[in-house]
C-alpha cells in the first residue's frame, strides 16, 4: 500500500498572524488570501497545471485546531488510501485520533507522531 504521496499543506501559527501574513506576502510575494493562506497550483517543469494543490495558512497562536498537540504547526500529506492507511496505523499501534471525516475537499484523518504533533492526512477527491 502506498502511503504518504507528498505534503498537502504547511500550517503554522504565529504571535500575530496579520503581520506575519503581510511580511510573507510583502517580502517572499507569497499570494495571502483574506482566509489566512495561499494556495499553490502543481505544475509540471514547463509550467503547464497539474492535478494538486499544496495549501498554505498562517493562523493566531490562541486557535486550538493543532490539538491535543502543543505544537505551533500541523504539516498535512496527501496520501492515496484514507481509510486503508488509518488502519494499518492503527494495526501499528499508532495514536489514530478519532474518525475520519469527509467534505467536499476530499477525507481527512488525523494522527499523533511519537512526539506529540498532529499529522493531517488528506485524501483528496477523485481527480485531483
Amino acid at each position: 500500500m502506498k502511503r504518504v504521496t507528498g505534503i498537502g499543506g504547511i500550517f503554522f501559527k504565529a504571535k500575530d498572524a496579520e503581520a506575519m501574513r503581510a511580511w510573507y506576502k510583502n517580502h517572499l510575494g507569497i499570494d495571502v488570501q483574506p482566509w489566512g493562506g495561499a494556495a499553490f497550483d502543481w505544475t509540471d517543469e514547463a509550467g503547464k497545471p497539474v492535478a494538486g494543490t499544496t495549501a498554505w495558512n498562517i493562523s493566531p497562536m490562541e486557535g486550538d485546531e493543532y490539538a491535543p498537540s502543543k505544537a505551533p504547526f500541523m504539516v498535512n500529506y496527501r496520501v492515496a488510501d484514507l481509510d486503508a492507511l488509518l488502519d494499518a496505523l492503527r494495526a501499528e499501534g499508532c495514536n489514530v485520533l478519532g474518525k475520519a471525516e469527509e467534505s467536499e475537499y476530499g477525507k481527512f484523518g488525523w494522527v499523533l507522531d511519537p512526539e506529540g504533533n498532529k499529522v493531517e492526512l488528506w485524501e483528496p477527491p477523485p481527480g485531483q
